[in-house]
């Protein structure tokens, strides 16, 4: 276990890696379905409360990225507070803009419903 602690430690090269591939996978995660919804506006299957919580999530981890600096001790650039504030401006943007279109959808699909006469 001693080696395993002190691989982890020492190697912030690991980190950045994990870090990397996390950010990448919360990218490729949002982007489709943002991208499928702007396209088709279609968003019946989509669950409100569910990206109301996916943009909180993201914008608190923003906020940690600020927290965390965007340089290192050194001075150098960037820092890891950089890749967390970066990967999660792109993951809130495409939140938003789901959930624009999916409160706008919902509201003109009541205003529809309104409309039709009774049977």
């Amino acid at each position: 276990m001693l080696l395993l602690d002190s691989f982890f430690a020492y190697n912030s090269t690991f980190y950045q890696i994990v870090g990397y591939i996390g950010s990448l996978g919360l990218i490729l995660g949002y982007l489709p379905q943002a991208i499928l919804t702007i396209r088709t506006r279609n968003t019946d299957g989509i669950s409100l409360p569910g990206f109301i919580c996916m943009a909180v999530g993201s914008t608190a981890f923003m906020l940690q990225g600020i927290m965390m600096g965007f340089c290192t001790e050194d001075g150098s650039f960037p820092g890891g507070g950089f890749y967390i504030f970066i990967t999660n401006v792109i993951t809130a943007t495409c939140s938003v803009i789901i959930f624009v279109i999916k409160m706008y959808n919902d509201h003109f699909k009541k205003k529809d419903e309104d409309k039709k006469p009774e049977k």
